[in-house]
């Protein structure tokens, strides 16, 4: 009889708490995906592929299977910043594990009680349903930048480069420059300064390890440091040739990243002041 598999994102459920429990059981989000993403031995063309909001269908899958660990009390519930497992999770044997039934027993406890209807199981182009504002107005800035025209791109990537303490920002764009989009100057201190190549990829997709080398390539004898901003994603291929030792590094700057430095610089984004109610400061004054 063939044993059914349960939804896609299940896969992810042991190498996400073999990563934490190697990681002595905690993790940035990034580090914990990628490690994970390797682990589950998923290949580099699956990794490219993108779901309608164009986000990567493989690590929005990685965040389901995060999510539902959650729920089943084996990952704390912190949402943003890291990932760490809670004593349910460090005492379980992870090789004993059945992710399919870890699933259904969610399933069945968390949804049991709002419906008679059988669970909806996510699909890999639904987003997660936590921290909706949140969510919302970092998918619509992405999908701004991604509206944007190409030199518009350019621009927004030189203010962002001269917001963060860049100097002589210079966009270049021109055609058959070996994918080079500018120039900038870092400086570390009064003596030492170095120059730093930049590309713009205005992508929905991932960027892939060849275009990592091709743009390492024309930076070569250019500049000390390179850096490729993109609004779509990298794989993690793409991630270890940035890293790879005995040549010039690069720096990988994806539309999370890109996000992030956008809500840390207050850039183009209104920051809003908003309350939770503390019930329990209450409690002496009911009496």
């Amino acid at each position: 009889m063939r044993q059914a598999k349960g939804p896609e994102f299940t896969r992810f459920t042991k190498p996400i708490l073999k990563v934490l429990s190697e990681s002595g059981g905690s993790g940035t989000p990034s580090e914990i995906v990628d490690r994970a993403i390797e682990l589950a031995g998923i290949s580099e063309q699956e990794q490219e592929a993108v779901n309608k909001n164009g986000q990567s269908r493989i690590k929005n899958q990685v965040h389901w299977a995060r999510q539902y660990l959650v729920w089943a009390d084996f990952i704390d519930s912190s949402k943003r910043g890291v990932w760490s497992l809670t004593d349910k999770g460090r005492s379980t044997d992870i090789d004993k594990l059945n992710a399919l039934e870890l699933f259904k027993d969610v399933q069945k406890k968390r949804f049991q009680s709002k419906s008679l209807e059988k669970p909806k199981t996510p699909s890999p182009d639904e987003t997660l349903p936590e921290d909706t504002e949140i969510q919302n107005h970092r998918v619509h800035l992405i999908e701004l930048v991604r509206s944007l025209s190409p030199e518009g791109f350019e621009r927004l990537s030189q203010r962002l480069l001269r917001e963060s303490g860049f100097q002589h920002v210079t966009v270049t764009g021109r055609s058959g420059d070996g994918g080079i989009d500018g120039i900038g100057t870092l400086q570390i201190n009064p003596f030492v300064s170095f120059n730093v190549l930049f590309q713009c990829k205005r992508y929905q997709g991932t960027v892939t390890p060849s275009q990592v080398r091709d743009f390492r390539g024309a930076m070569m004898g250019r500049a000390d440091k390179g850096i490729i901003i993109t609004t779509g994603t990298f794989t993690v291929e793409a991630k270890k040739e940035a890293r790879r030792d005995g040549v010039p590094p690069i720096e990988l700057v994806d539309g999370d990243l890109l996000v992030d430095m956008f809500e840390k610089l207050e850039l183009g984004l209104i920051p809003k002041l908003t309350y939770d109610i503390d019930e329990n400061f209450f409690n002496d004054y009911r009496k």
